[in-house]
Parts: C-alpha cells; sequence; structure tokens
C-alpha cells in the first residue's frame, strides 16, 4: 500500500474515532474520575466499531489492521479529551496469543474477543516485590496432572475486574535454572469467570488517577494445562512482542495527550485578557506553550517511525523505548504549560485539565519508567556498560 493510500485510510479511521468520542465528553469522564467507574460504554462503543479487535486477523473476525492504525485510534481517544487506558491492553498484549498461542487457543478466544463476548485486558506480570525488574517474580505455577495450579500476589494489574481474560506470567522453574534469569518464567490464559472467589481475589487499588488497577492474589488456582501459551520456560520472550507494541501505542497516546493540552492552552491564551491584553502576548506563556508543541511534533515523527517499523516486521526496539521517552515527556512538558497558561482555573474539575494532568503523568512511571529506557539507549544503543 502506497503512504498516500495508508494516510487517506489512517485520516478515515482518525475522523470516524473523533466522532464516536464525541458521544463521550468531559463530563462523561469526570463523572467516572469521581466514582473510579470503568467506561463500560465507552469500550462498549470501542467495540462495536471493530476498533478493539484492529489487530485480530479476519479469520478471526478482526479487522486486521497494524499497529500504525490502533496508535491513530489510541492517539484521536487522547486527543479527544478521553482515556484509552481502559482498552489499550487488548491491543498490546495481543500479540503473543497472536504470534505464540496454538491454532485451538486462537480459535477459542479470539472470534470471541474480536465480537466483543470476551474481553483480554488484564495483564498479570508486576509484583510487589520485584517492580520492574521481572526475572524475580515469585507467582509459581506448578504441574499437576492436567492443570497448572498457581500462586502468588500481582500488583497494579490494571482491568482485572473488567476483563474476563487474563495473559499471566508465572514461574514454573526456579531463577537461575536457565541461562538466563528470564528463563524458565511460562505464559497462561487465565478465565477469569468462575475463577474468582475460586482461586483469585481482586482488590482495588486507590491511586491518584482512575486506572482501574488491582492487586490479584492466586490461592491454588487451578489453569488447564491447554491454556500454556508457547513452550513452558519461555513466557518471557512472549511477552516481549507485546513490550514494543506497548511502547509505541502508549507513546501515541501521550502524542494525543499533548496535542489536547496544547490546543487548549493557546486557545485560552489568545482568549483570556488581563490587564488590558490577551496573556498569550507574553512571552513567559508563548514559549512553554511553543516548546511542547515543537517537542511534541519531534516525538511523533519518532512514534510514527517506530510504528511503521514495527508494522514491517523489522527489529524497534530502540524505536519503540525512544519514542515512548519522548512522547512521555512532551505530555507531561505540555501538560504543566496548559496548567500554567490557565492558573487558578485548571484546578476547577470542569476544565478537564487536572485530571489529564493526572493522567499523563502515570506514561513517564508506567509501564517502563524514563529512567530504565535511558539505560536501555546507553546500553543497547550506545554499547556503554550495563548498570544494573
Amino acid at each position: 500500500m502506497e503512504n498516500s493510500e495508508i494516510e487517506a485510510e489512517t485520516q478515515i479511521i482518525r475522523e470516524s474515532v473523533k466522532k464516536l468520542c464525541a458521544d463521550f465528553p468531559g463530563e462523561y469522564w469526570r463523572e467516572l474520575d469521581r466514582e473510579r467507574g470503568y467506561p463500560t460504554k465507552f469500550v462498549q462503543a470501542l467495540t462495536d466499531a471493530g476498533y478493539l479487535g484492529c489487530l485480530i486477523p479476519e479469520e478471526y473476525g478482526g479487522s486486521n489492521l497494524g499497529i500504525r492504525e490502533a496508535a491513530v485510534i489510541l492517539e484521536t481517544i487522547h486527543r479527544s479529551g478521553g482515556n484509552g487506558a481502559a482498552c489499550h491492553a487488548q491491543m498490546y498484549i495481543m500479540g503473543a496469543l497472536l504470534r505464540h498461542g496454538n491454532d485451538d487457543q486462537k480459535q477459542a478466544y479470539l472470534p470471541d474477543i474480536a465480537a466483543g463476548k470476551r474481553r483480554l485486558q488484564a495483564f498479570g506480570v508486576t509484583e510487589p516485590t520485584s517492580g520492574t525488574d521481572t526475572s524475580r517474580i515469585r507467582t509459581w505455577a506448578k504441574r499437576d496432572g492436567d492443570d497448572y495450579v498457581v500462586n502468588g500476589q500481582k500488583v497494579w494489574t490494571s482491568r482485572a475486574e473488567h476483563s474476563d481474560l487474563m495473559l499471566l506470567l508465572a514461574r514454573t522453574s526456579e531463577r537461575g535454572s536457565g541461562p538466563k534469569p528470564h528463563d524458565g518464567m511460562s505464559l497462561f490464559i487465565v478465565e477469569m469467570e468462575g475463577a474468582v472467589g475460586n482461586g483469585i481475589e481482586i482488590k482495588p487499588i486507590r491511586a491518584m488517577l482512575n486506572h482501574n488497577s488491582t492487586e490479584v492474589f492466586f490461592d491454588n488456582l487451578r489453569v488447564p494445562a491447554r491454556n500454556l501459551i508457547g513452550e513452558e520456560g519461555k513466557g518471557f520472550r512472549y511477552i516481549l512482542d507485546g513490550m514494543n507494541a506497548e511502547r509505541i501505542l502508549i507513546a501515541h497516546e501521550c502524542i494525543g495527550d499533548s496535542r489536547w493540552f496544547i490546543e487548549k492552552a493557546s486557545t485560552y491564551a489568545k482568549e483570556r485578557i488581563v490587564f488590558d491584553r490577551p496573556i498569550g502576548m507574553n512571552q513567559g506563556i508563548q514559549f512553554p506553550i511553543a516548546t511542547s508543541y515543537a517537542e511534541t511534533e519531534a516525538a511523533a515523527l519518532m512514534s510514527a517511525k517506530a510504528a511503521n517499523m514495527f508494522d514491517a516486521g523489522k527489529s524497534c526496539g530502540a524505536e519503540a523505548n525512544m519514542a515512548k521517552l519522548l512522547a512521555s515527556e512532551a505530555s507531561w512538558k505540555a501538560a504543566d504549560a496548559c496548567m500554567q497558561t490557565y492558573g487558578g482555573f485548571a484546578y476547577a474539575e470542569e476544565y478537564d485539565i487536572e485530571r489529564k494532568f493526572r493522567e499523563t503523568r502515570l506514561y513517564r512511571t508506567a509501564p517502563i519508567s524514563t529512567n530504565l529506557i535511558l539505560s536501555y539507549i546507553a546500553e543497547h544503543v550506545l554499547g556503554m556498560p550495563r548498570s544494573f
């Protein structure tokens, strides 16, 4: 497909998603934020429009689109004032099932996910004691006949209460049993229905933003052996396929946030009159907004490059990480510039700025922190000694 055709297709997607988002204005998101609610109606609308099944092949009922198109969907949601975190996991964790699941697993789950009958929204990886050092997770899955028996705990498992399926990473052999510390971990599909209260306990975490985060406890949960994805002990390799996609998609969410902040700030700066003149005449107001615009457009180019490389099947670890780094920093600076431009009114709930200010700050920390990305670039791109 020629670039002009791709641009035309993505523009159609952008306009369609923008129209859908118009039915979910700021008040919808503010009410959910107050109540810590889940945007069920919004997620259903995205599902009905086919957007949450965009990466699923047509043979399973999906749209068979690429990461680039998925990125446009999420960026548009954020640029429209919404938040794609309620559903973005279904896009980026899909890769493990698509690339490493067997035919029976794909047939069992993908058509229902594409049709919206089931949600794959939860990703059980992070644990309280290991943090970002995934090699030290303690959740165990022990083979027992035709099942694995799972015991352990996950934390910051977003959307676990609103997902029918979870991808779970657990140890099946001791750390050090293989040549690499990440060897010995396996990936499972967990069916949440019937498991909650019968091996799974979910506890919501009240946090700075409405991200539907939870702790998940596993107590002798039985998972059928047929739900093991790929080979035992190679689970970490499988989730790596989704991590580049995750970074690229979240980078585009940040681009959407940043453009939303810049539009809000520049519009207000032209309209707000103080001391008989628009505040946008003052360079103290102009320069931070203009700087944010330049940084956002640069980050958008890197994010687009990473998406194109991913869809072309090229190695893009460095580009995906740099996209996420640059976009999250740009959105955070744009958020701060918007707060400063609005002054006291930025703290008022009705303007949505304080909500999105809290939401976009998350991405400097998660799903991978800025410092870890810098360590990755230093070691794997610049060839410096490993720092940890």
